[in-house]
């Protein structure tokens, strides 16, 4: 398979190594202005750059016939905009707040957990991310992708950053210190107990080789798609 990296950071060079090792090529790279090779000859491109222009990145590449996975977070108040653009133009795309198959598995937990706790009104939820410091937006679109499910599972309304909360908010502490791939922590906590689930990521290589999977997914597929689609986890 053929790849185009739209982003070549430090994730996109984990993605680059592990598409390499599962046998793919790089037929272009886009770090900013700076691009090499053609991206109108791949047949996946892959979004890891920054939230300023993932959603130019995005449509360049749909214009150009080429399906996107994209794992850049920080821009979705566009999605439904690239979505429709993506269905005039009769191409693919799949976004994932976060690729790790681990993290995945997780997001379903949180789902299982919050239907089970929705009658419980003596707990109060709270969450926790934590990521180094070279990350732009606050909080995560992994931490976002948890509320959202807790919320779908709950009286719980909205999330916000502030601590002082209202009983239908989720607080999120957004953490960034050195060196630290991602963690996520939802808790439930009663004046009794402290029901906690918590996913720690070692390293970005999860997340570089989650987006590949999905990459050799989309291939050939036209649509808007998510992780559940590439993991088969949709009930």
């Amino acid at each position: 398979m053929k790849i185009a990296l739209l982003g070549y950071g430090k994730m996109g060079k984990i993605i680059e190594r592990i598409a390499l090792e599962r046998g793919h090529t790089i037929v272009y790279t886009k770090q900013r202005s700076q691009t090499t090779g053609e991206l109108e000859k791949a047949d996946v491109a892959i979004d890891f750059s920054v939230p300023s222009i993932a959603v130019d990145n995005i449509k360049e590449a749909i214009n150009s016939n080429v399906p996107v996975v994209c794992g850049t977070t920080g821009w979705l108040e566009q999605y439904k905009e690239v979505v429709d653009f993506c269905k005039t133009k009769d191409s693919a795309f799949l976004y994932g707040s976060n690729f790790s198959l681990g993290v995945n598995l997780f997001f379903e937990l949180n789902n299982y957990l919050a239907e089970m706790m929705q009658k419980l009104e003596q707990y109060k939820v709270s969450m926790q991310e934590i990521h180094h410091t070279e990350k732009l937006d606050a909080p995560s679109g992994t931490a976002i992708t948890l509320a959202e499910g807790i919320m779908a599972h709950s009286k719980y309304e909205s999330w916000t950053l502030d601590s002082n909360t209202t009983a239908n908010q989720i607080h999120i502490d957004a953490v960034r210190k050195d060196k630290v791939p991602g963690t996520h922590t939802v808790c439930y906590d009663s004046g009794i107990d402290q029901i906690e689930i918590k996913h720690t990521a070692h390293n970005r290589e999860g997340f570089a080789l989650g987006a590949v999977i999905a990459a050799e997914w989309i291939k050939d597929k036209k649509g808007i798609f998510s992780m559940k689609d590439v993991l088969n986890l949709k009930k």
